[in-house]
């Protein structure tokens, strides 16, 4: 009966929204038969409103363009009463009265802030996942936001790359989930007021930048684009995702922006997304930098390939007229570019209501709210990794005199982390201010910044931002660290990166704790006393020297609004840590790019081999392995996994196995575990990694309790990309790997007949 009834349901949701697309279509079709050319390409310019004024928004560039029907959206203004001035003009002023869509770059909260993405991943919680991006939809659609940049899908291997912060990691398993969950919670399913549309990107391959450098090249096998990098992207094509953003860099010596096989032939034809292709930032005038051809030209290659909105190049608004009289275009190719966006509105239901997301009293009331304050906050304890803590030094002791250290101690601007453009600090906690909260009259919080963020005065402020961090003398500053350590039980020591040292724009070839840090940090150690570092970052940094000289470690990332009390829940033990590492971390940048699912050589080592073996793939002066793996964390309890089973050593190609293993919580506190299954094709007709990861669960287990955790082993879980991209099962035999990490793992053998 359940079947038939679910069944039921399936049909009914199909013929419905079968519908509302033949509704839409018509809906279209009605619109674009009134529209001039002059409009239709107008749909396609994307442009920055600028800083603006309600009165006098009609006498600026872009109110005039919206009046004349030159533009289709704008992005990053924030305020409902200039987001309505502006679209009052594109309703009440422009000749059809066609809305604007309205984007901002909402990677991880709006007002309330949520831990960077790279972080949120760290959670290994989908569910978690999803409700940041559900809120950060509901503050920015009270604002009237209806479109947001993100999620950010690419896998990034080289932590010198500044954007792996905004994405999800190195996995590309663990990276469809979290798109997947990303999609379902700004979009749904368009219905709630709070919906608003979701765009990935950076399609495509835009984290394999040569060198870990911003914008720079991109050169790889079809084979490693589909079994690598392609997962996450079709993960969030799968989920719904309404747009997506082409990425800077070259596919195949095409611009992504320009490259008809990505745009068209991969993510239409073969993954049927039927959303609309945004480019990034003026990326169709960077063609010619590139050496590809003027910008006319570029705006004809770019829409033949499937491009159809143009971010602030201007490039389709100012040349395709022309080039539609020259016959290098035609008006179907116009046409289809514009019908794409104007379907887009019209499932925001911009066309039901242009002031759908202007309702000021949402503003006042769904805009950092203590409900999205305590998610934030119980969230962000989610994500900090517990990377060492030799003597259970964690969690402290809320007694004695605790002396806190170091540049990001007592700022509120940089503690929120890279891409917070509508962030409001003056609203946000300081880390000394969650301490001196969570400790009370119970112990004392003693404060010195101790050192600048760097020598480098680059460092120290972001220009486009603000986010100042104030510059001391360095002697003075030091001194005042010594003497305030010195009467002190413990040393906590805030440091690592300002905000903006990661992020876009933000490569760095040196990922060493920045070099006045490190001094302080060395003389601090010397004192002899207990110390804690809270590492602040956007990726993985290298902490070799921390790992071998300071007795805790604990990962904080950038950890939004809410950081400063969820760092003080952590470390005072009011919450477990239980986030685990989803990008490798190393001991040294030499060895980047560095990921666990790499592929084998003919002359490996072993895996945690501590000598150098001659005439094998391995580094004179360091082992391969990293200093943290994927996967790690600690926890302030401890967790046993044994038994591990198989409900069968044999699959059918066309069947399934069990696999389960009991996990046990053998320590003194109830805490969360990420139980973490890999696989291993022992030989394929092509090369196929060490391991790879296809499931994980997070569990809760109170102290003393065991349980029994269970995967399924699927065809699909098994299945890869061959040299004819075809995706296959081949038979053979299988490791199967479970355990808490990517290097602790108990192994089976599965052979699939």
């Amino acid at each position: 009966m359940k079947k038939i009834l679910l069944s039921v349901c399936v049909i009914l949701y199909a013929a419905a929204s079968q519908a509302q697309k033949s509704s839409m279509r018509e809906y279209v079709d009605q619109l674009m038969r009134k529209m001039t050319l002059h409009e239709k390409i107008g749909q396609l310019n994307l442009m920055v409103a600028g800083d603006i004024t309600t009165g006098g928004v009609m006498d600026t560039r872009v109110g005039g363009d919206i009046a004349a029907g030159n533009i289709g959206g704008v992005f990053n203004i924030k305020g409902i009463d200039k987001i309505r001035a502006i679209q009052d003009i594109a309703v009440k002023k422009s000749r059809l009265g066609i809305p604007l869509i309205v984007g901002m770059d909402v990677i991880h909260g709006y007002e309330t802030i949520f831990p960077i993405p790279l972080a949120m991943s760290c959670s290994w919680d989908m569910e978690a996942i999803e409700r940041s991006a559900m809120i950060a939809a509901k503050e920015c659609s009270a604002d009237g936001i209806n479109w947001t940049f993100s999620p950010m899908t690419d896998i990034a291997l080289d932590a010198r790359w500044g954007r792996i912060s905004e994405g999800g990691g190195e996995d590309p398993f663990l990276g469809s989930r979290i798109a997947e969950a990303m999609v379902r919670g700004y979009q749904g399913d368009y219905s709630k007021p709070y919906n608003i549309m979701a765009c990935l990107k950076h399609f495509a391959l835009y984290g394999a930048v040569e060198a870990g450098r911003d914008y720079n090249t991109v050169d790889m096998s079809r084979i490693r684009m589909y079994n690598r990098y392609f997962p996450p992207y079709k993960a969030a094509v799968d989920a719904g995702v309404g747009s997506v953003m082409s990425s800077f860099n070259i596919v195949d010596g095409e611009h992504a922006t320009a490259n008809r096989w990505l745009l068209t032939d991969l993510l239409r034809d073969q993954w049927n997304f039927d959303g609309f292709v945004v480019t990034d930032y003026e990326s169709i005038g960077e063609m010619t930098k590139h050496g590809f051809a003027p910008l006319a030209e570029s705006s004809v290659m770019a829409l033949r390939a499937g491009t159809d909105m143009d971010m602030c190049s201007r490039g389709f608004v100012g040349t395709l007229e022309k080039s539609l009289k020259e016959g290098l275009v035609t008006i179907e190719e116009i046409d289809l570019a514009c019908r794409r966006v104007l379907e887009a509105k019209y499932k925001l239901g911009l066309f039901a209501d242009p002031y759908k997301y202007l309702d000021k009293k949402r503003a006042k009331k769904d805009i950092f709210t203590a409900e999205n304050r305590k998610a934030a906050r119980d969230i962000a304890a989610e994500t900090f990794v517990l990377l060492k803590n030799e003597g259970n030094l964690l969690p402290l002791k809320k007694q004695g005199k605790i002396a806190l250290i170091g540049p990001l101690a007592n700022t509120r601007s940089n503690i929120t982390g890279t891409w917070c453009v509508a962030q409001t600090p003056e609203r946000y906690s300081t880390l000394k201010d969650g301490m001196e909260r969570a400790v009370g009259d119970k112990a004392v919080v003693l404060y010195a910044q101790g050192c600048n963020i760097s020598r480098d005065e680059a460092f120290q402020r972001d220009s486009e931002f603000g986010r100042t961090i104030e510059r001391g003398d360095e002697k003075q500053l030091k001194a005042e660290a010594v003497q305030v350590a010195g009467m002190a039980d413990v040393i906590v020591c805030a440091m690592g990166e300002c905000s903006e040292m990661s992020g876009e724009s933000s490569s760095r070839a040196n990922l060493d704790l920045p070099d006045v840090q490190m001094e302080l940090l060395k003389e601090l150690v010397a004192l002899g006393k207990p110390v804690v570092l809270l590492n602040f970052s956007g990726r993985p940094t290298v902490m070799k020297w921390e790992d071998d000289n300071v007795q805790a470690i604990l990962n904080v990332w950038f950890g939004g609004s809410e950081a400063a009390d969820a760092i003080a829940d952590v470390v005072f033990g009011d919450k477990v840590p239980c986030g685990r590492l989803t990008a490798t971390m190393p001991q040294a940048v030499g060895q980047l790019p560095l990921y666990y699912n790499h592929l084998n050589t003919g002359r490996p080592v072993p895996e945690g081999a501590n000598k150098y073996y001659k005439y094998r793939s391995n580094y004179l002066d360091m082992r391969n392995d990293p200093l943290y793996p994927f996967g790690y964390g600690l926890s302030y309890t401890t967790f046993s996994y044994s038994d591990l089973q198989l409900s069968s050593n044999t699959m059918a190609a066309d069947g399934d196995v069990k696999v389960s293993v009991m996990v046990t919580n053998t320590g003194g506190r109830d805490a969360a575990e990420v139980v973490q299954l890999y696989i291993r094709d022992v030989f394929a007709s092509i090369a196929r990694p060490v391991k790879e990861l296809k499931g994980f669960e997070r569990i809760e287990l109170k102290a003393g309790e065991s349980r029994r955790v269970e995967f399924t082993v699927t065809p699909d879980l098994l299945k890869f990309y061959n040299r004819n991209l075809d995706f296959v099962l081949e038979p053979g035999d299988f490791e199967i790997m479970v355990g808490p990490n990517s290097r602790d793992l108990k192994k089976l053998k599965l052979t699939v007949k």
